[in-house]
């Protein structure tokens, strides 16, 4: 089967979860994905918990294969003439380089845009730092709770109410929203590179990108420079875009604001005596009685469990979504129907789950290659289609330039 970027390949030298997440993404796509890794390895190897499994895949570290799926590893030293040069040998065939070393780490190591260029006039050279490669702190390192959520606003968006606690994220949250942000420059600045036979630099940050999940409310702010109001339940502006508790301690959300949906919502909920309430005829009038409401529509709800409302909804036209936990959505059908995760073959110890990319073309199989790579797992194949026979990767070895498993 024909892949989209079967044709491509991609050098990347990084670590932790949201520049590997963009080059895995390549990868699903079909592109060959060569992860330049510090002798010891990514750091992120071995460092999130383990699966609650037992048997071959006891100790199995799934988070990061998540990131680095499809991937070749190859254990270079950068700190060595040597190495930096085994890294431009292998950007001569190379169609993107990626990386998220900060400016004056790529200059050190000579992988600045102008750097490599002079070795691959055609390269797309892909950045992802925290805060951007201009300004007074593009020097600063950044990772997602810090640059993507605390920076960007968007903790303090999510707090429950004027005086609620900075909520926290789930790993990798910002990480990947902004490993997509540099996949789709990358494959714009590989249709530029074609049309124009020049190299191309593309850059993002989790910073900005947050700041693009933001738009709708940067919309107004950027503007008027206005903090934005962060509402409880008890505050929200229109009952039916709220969230509330049912019966099982599990959460409803809703999300219908337009006022026609008031009187189905009363109907699905047996409520339909609030229809007749005078302080409750406009929006208006709902949320200047809102803590009051909120309190009806909760007990209401506390008759039954979650899962026995659904139908309810459904039959009166609600626009509703369940507050599912992570592992009942990895049991749900329509993820299932979807494709949401698929198995991935590992060479020694058999069939496991992932998490696709969140995209699909059809008739085109985009899911992960294969499963990620031990440490230097590739060093003497990749070294070897670059050029370099047995003999010299032995001494390349040998003299600590790179690693091998």
């Amino acid at each position: 089967m024909t892949l989209p970027l079967d044709d491509i390949r991609v050098i990347e030298i990084d670590s932790w979860m949201a520049a590997p997440s963009a080059a895995a993404i390549l990868s699903d796509l079909g592109a060959d994905v060569i992860k330049i890794e510090p002798l010891t390895g990514d750091p992120m190897r071995n460092t999130t918990r383990p699966a609650k499994v037992e048997g071959a895949f006891k100790g199995y570290d799934f988070q990061f294969d998540v990131d680095n799926r499809g991937k070749r590893s190859i254990a270079v030293d950068l700190g060595s003439d040597t190495g930096r040069d085994i890294v431009h040998r292998l950007c001569e065939s190379a169609d993107v380089f990626l990386c998220n070393l900060l400016q004056r780490r790529q200059e050190k190591f000579g992988l600045a845009p102008e750097q490599l260029f002079a070795t691959n006039s055609k390269l797309v050279h892909a950045t992802l730092t925290g805060y951007g490669t201009d300004g007074p702190e593009a020097w600063r390192p950044g990772y997602d709770v810090t640059a993507f959520f605390g920076r960007s606003g968007l903790y303090d968006s999510m707090r429950d109410g004027a005086e609620g606690q900075v909520p926290m994220a789930r790993p990798a949250q910002g990480d990947h929203t902004t490993g997509l942000a540099l996949v789709s420059g990358i494959l714009a600045a590989l249709r530029l590179a074609e049309r124009t036979g020049k190299g191309q630099v593309i850059e993002t940050s989790l910073f900005e990108t947050a700041a693009w999940t933001l738009a709708t409310d940067y919309g107004i702010t950027a503007v008027d420079q206005a903090p934005v109001r962060r509402r409880s339940r008890q505050q929200q502006i229109v009952a039916t875009a709220n969230r509330y508790p049912c019966a099982d301690g599990n959460w409803v959300v809703f999300n219908m604001p337009e006022a026609s949906a008031w009187p189905r919502f009363c109907a699905a909920l047996g409520l339909d005596h609030l229809l007749d309430d005078d302080r409750l005829q406009d929006i208006k009038g709902r949320f200047d009685n809102m803590a009051e409401l909120v309190e009806t529509v909760d007990a209401a709800l506390a008759a039954k469990p979650r899962d026995d409302w659904g139908p309810i909804f459904d039959e009166h036209r609600l626009i509703w979504g369940p507050v599912l936990g992570l592992h009942e959505v990895t049991a749900d059908p329509q993820a299932e129907a979807i494709g949401l995760f698929p198995t991935i073959e590992h060479d020694e110890h058999g069939e496991y789950r992932t998490v696709r990319a969140p995209m699909r073309i059809r008739d085109v199989d985009i899911s992960p290659q294969h499963s990620s790579p031990r440490v230097g797992e590739h060093t003497r194949s990749v070294l070897a289609s670059a050029g370099f026979d047995d003999a010299m990767v032995d001494r390349l070895v040998a003299d600590g330039h790179v690693a091998e498993q």
